[in-house]
């Protein structure tokens, strides 16, 4: 079982199974960010930083590594994301909303298939928790669909490999449910606008929380 760390204020992590369609949203929301003159910042894992761009050759099948070599370069990339001069700690320090494409539930789920449970857990039992999580729900089968016109798949956009995926998420989502950060299911077979106007539902709450109102 994971040792639960303390929430960071103003980290907002969004996660999904593959086709969910979290990208669009974050990009969504920083632009209503923006235009309400809420400071934020966009990130995703794997990062753009030389750790990141590993991974996402060992991801594209191109640079085959084990699986728990997978594992400890996520872990590794993470750690460069939370705490590097330029990371979520010190964005969220100095008064920014971070929002990532993927965090630690990721690892959970994707390298808890396979590489096993208990070494994501002991890599990723460090770091700090988001203050809301938004977990997009959506059948495998919906997101391989959405997937279809893409040039070039990853290694683990598989149907087979989704559908325990998604199956891993549920899991993963259980044991974070009294952790003490804001859990948020999305229906993300709804449409975009849909699915946008209850994150900023969300997102209203928390900055009203954050001023005091």
């Amino acid at each position: 079982m994971i040792e639960q760390s303390r929430c960071l204020p103003g980290f907002i992590v969004f996660e999904s199974i593959d086709g969910a369609g979290t990208t669009t949203q974050i990009r969504l929301l920083a632009e209503k960010l923006a235009a309400a003159g809420v400071p934020c910042r966009r990130d995703a894992e794997p990062t753009s930083g030389p750790i990141g761009q590993l991974i996402r050759q060992a991801l594209s099948g191109h640079l085959p590594l084990h699986a728990a070599t997978v594992a400890h370069l996520f872990a590794a990339d993470r750690a460069e994301h939370v705490e590097g001069s330029s990371g979520i700690r010190a964005n969220c320090a100095a008064g920014r909303l971070v929002l990532s494409d993927r965090y630690l539930f990721s690892s959970l789920a994707y390298q808890g298939l396979t590489c096993g449970r208990s070494l994501p857990e002991r890599l990723n039992q460090d770091f700090p928790l988001p203050e809301l999580l938004f977990f997009f729900h959506l059948p495998a089968e919906t997101g391989m669909d959405r997937m279809k016109d893409r040039t070039s798949l990853e290694i683990y956009e598989q149907l087979d490999f989704q559908r325990q995926v998604a199956a891993a998420y549920e899991e993963v989502m259980e044991r974070f449910r009294d952790s003490g950060l804001r859990l948020c299911r999305i229906d993300a077979s709804q449409s975009i606008e849909q699915i946008s106007a209850t994150i900023w539902q969300e997102i209203e709450r928390l900055l009203a929380a954050r001023s005091g109102g």
